[in-house]
């Protein structure tokens, strides 16, 4: 029996790395017998790195310009021939410190640009970049800009950093970009949908997580509005909005092509593959709630699965999701750390050892159930 563990990160306790180690224990203490495939997955935020060395990338670390002027170390990942960049690296929101107003205006992607340049230079013909737990709010003009791009104010002069100066863009040229990626293909990887602006844009959904107040968002969105006026409609793209923008600068500077951030990491780690050949899976991440159903790594990969015909299990830090949301997960049932620890505290504490424990009593109700597969 083939059984594949593929958590993503269990947030301020666990790496995806380590969440699948602690489930291959449980599933191990279950059924001694199986064969235990590990593939800790992530859809392109915070660890996205992790998992793909994890998979036998080879980490490449490089100081790069931070979302507030600091120098900070970043690492991306390289494969035959293709470099995977985590915008978190270089623009997280664990760079920034304490969040407020104040760092939501100014926040930028100045290194993220540092990073692919750095991977073009070492001769990478393709860039998936993921644009997750980003700080900035910014529209991806500060990568463009550390590309070479010429974004320029009313009296000819460069606009400063951070999502607030975009408000006084007046002209921009991007094609010092286009030459220095030459013969580069550019993948976003991303599982939202959010546009750049609007109600449902970058700086409405994803402005207040770095910051901004009522205030604040409102100069954003207008910033924004300013930004996208010269290229040519990018805010129209579905998912434009993504990592505070930075998807759009990537679309519209880099001529870059939207994907699901779980696929983007999937097709180098063999996880399709190892599903295929899986008699159950196991997956999981820090709170499997509402908001994991609309689109986040683990129902991505449970709904895959429900199609493949293969049993799908979740254990996760905390479950959120009545019966009837689990099987519109593709998920059988789904176990909780914290229902067997004493508090949240004591669930992140000790989240190695109580996520084996509840993949084992999982792994193990689900066998003596008589090993049920989904409903179709």
């Amino acid at each position: 029996m083939k059984v594949l563990v593929a958590p993503d990160k269990f947030k301020g306790s666990l790496t995806a790395v380590e969440a699948a180690a602690a489930m291959a224990e449980g599933v191990r203490a279950a059924l001694p017998d199986a064969e235990v495939l590990r593939h800790p997955i992530a859809d392109g935020g915070e660890g996205t790195t992790d998992v793909l060395v994890a998979a036998g990338a080879t980490a490449v670390t490089r100081s790069v310009r931070g979302p507030l002027e600091e120098t900070v170390s970043a690492r991306y990942a390289v494969l035959g021939g293709a470099a995977y960049v985590e915008s978190a690296q270089a623009c997280g929101l664990g760079l920034v410190g304490e969040r407020s107003p104040r760092t939501a205006l100014l926040a930028h992607t100045w290194g993220v640009g540092e990073l692919i340049a750095d991977a073009v230079q070492r001769g990478c013909s393709q860039v998936v970049l993921t644009v997750g737990g980003t700080a900035s709010t910014d529209g991806g003009c500060g990568m463009l800009q550390a590309l070479g791009a010429h974004v320029l104010d009313g009296s000819g002069r460069r606009i400063g950093l951070g999502g607030a100066c975009l408000s006084t863009v007046a002209a921009v040229d991007l094609s010092p970009v286009a030459e220095r990626m030459r013969g580069v293909d550019v993948v976003v990887a991303t599982d939202v949908d959010n546009p750049l602006l609007g109600e449902e844009g970058a700086a409405a959904v994803f402005g207040p997580q770095k910051g901004a107040g009522p205030r604040e968002v409102a100069v954003l969105d207008e910033a924004l509005g300013v930004w996208a006026r010269p290229l040519n409609g990018v805010e129209l793209i579905a998912g434009s909005g993504a990592g505070g923008g930075l998807a759009a600068g990537a679309l519209a500077g880099l001529s870059a092509v939207s994907k699901a951030g779980l696929d983007a990491v999937a097709e180098l780690s063999g996880l399709w593959t190892a599903l295929e050949d899986a008699d159950l899976v196991i997956t999981g991440e820090g709170s499997l709630d509402t908001q994991s159903l609309q689109g986040k790594a683990p129902v991505s990969l449970a709904r895959r699965a429900r199609v493949a015909q293969v049993p799908a299990l979740a254990v996760a830090g905390r479950v959120g999701l009545e019966a009837s949301q689990l099987d519109q997960a593709g998920l059988l049932t789904a176990f909780s750390l914290a229902d067997v620890a004493a508090s949240t505290e004591q669930a992140m504490r000790f989240a190695a050892g109580l996520l084996s424990q509840q993949t084992r009593r999982a792994v193990l109700e689900w066998s003596r159930a008589g090993r049920p597969r989904h409903r179709r």
